[in-house]
């Protein structure tokens, strides 16, 4: 491959994103600061997941090894979901904050778009921080002169399967964060439940699909 397919790689994983954050996100500092601080979260997150995870591997390669990775996501998944109610409650109290100095200064409270922007950055820095963990730290050997395939997936390279799921739960999770707030703020346990539902199987399709990913 070239450093053409390398970049071409990470703007298929990022390319949305990056419009998106152009578009929306980039007019208001507040937002930006928003993203910034998801990204971290999120990163941390993982990070944080990664090492707890690392002294279980490697996992052997076994007709019953789907019960240990099936494990390992749904625990993730269950430990990004119970962050992002963290992250509500976090917003909450700043969203209070900033109605009651837009109250002490005359100023009109928080409107609905508002609300639904800062919950798309936060869901734009959350997308952000899987397609970096999941699919750049693993580009680096796509600006090379070779590409890589599994055997699992010989149709295509890793580095594009990589890139697709990328952009599949950058997807995911930007969307998700607006439906959950809208949950968490309505009290509607559909919109609360099919957000880790959706983040669940859409681990465990990866799994199903791509085994050797």
């Amino acid at each position: 491959m070239t450093v053409a397919a390398g970049i071409g790689y990470a703007l298929l994983a990022l390319g949305p994103s990056l419009s998106l954050f152009v578009s929306v996100i980039s007019h208001k500092p507040f937002l930006v600061l928003t993203v910034l601080s998801s990204t971290l979260l999120w990163l941390m997150s993982l990070i944080a997941l990664s090492a707890i995870w690392r002294a279980f591997l490697p996992i052997r390669s076994s007709s019953s090894s789907w019960l240990p990775f099936s494990i390992l996501i749904f625990t993730s998944v269950v430990f990004q979901e119970g962050l992002r109610i963290l992250f509500w409650r976090v917003y909450k109290k700043l969203e209070d904050i900033l109605d009651a100095f837009a109250d002490r200064v005359s100023k009109p409270r928080l409107f609905l778009t508002d609300k639904m922007q800062i919950a798309l950055a936060g869901g734009l820095g959350h997308g952000v921080a899987h397609a970096v963990f999941f699919c750049l730290s693993l580009l680096t050997p796509a600006f090379g002169s070779a590409t890589f395939y599994v055997e699992k997936c010989s149709q295509m390279p890793f580095f594009l399967v990589s890139a697709l799921i990328a952009l599949v739960f950058v997807t995911i999770h930007t969307f998700s964060m607006v439906i959950a707030f809208n949950g968490y703020a309505e009290r509607n346990k559909v919109d609360q439940l099919i957000v880790p539902v959706v983040h669940l199987i859409a681990g465990m399709l990866v799994r199903l699909l791509c085994p050797s990913c």
